[in-house]
């Protein structure tokens, strides 16, 4: 398997949060699960802007696609 184009502390920048590991594990604790119902970009927790950005780049299928898939399915498990 290929790695993304971008790591996750690089969504998380581009997102305006925290980079550390901790943190993102952190963040990825404090809101999953994600019910399977609610689209990501949805997810009460984001700004309308991380929104706005996260289904741009899923709908685009921009390169920032696959880590965001990534986030994603982290949040879901």
């Amino acid at each position: 398997m290929e790695s993304p184009v971008h790591p996750m502390s690089s969504l998380f920048a581009q997102l305006g949060l925290p980079t550390d590991g901790a943190a993102i594990d952190r963040f990825i604790a404090e809101h999953s699960p994600l019910p399977g119902n609610v689209p990501l970009a949805e997810a009460p927790f984001w700004t309308p802007s991380q929104a706005t950005f996260l289904r741009d780049e899923i709908r685009e299928d921009a390169d920032w696609a696959e880590i965001v898939d990534q986030l994603n399915t982290r949040l879901r498990g």
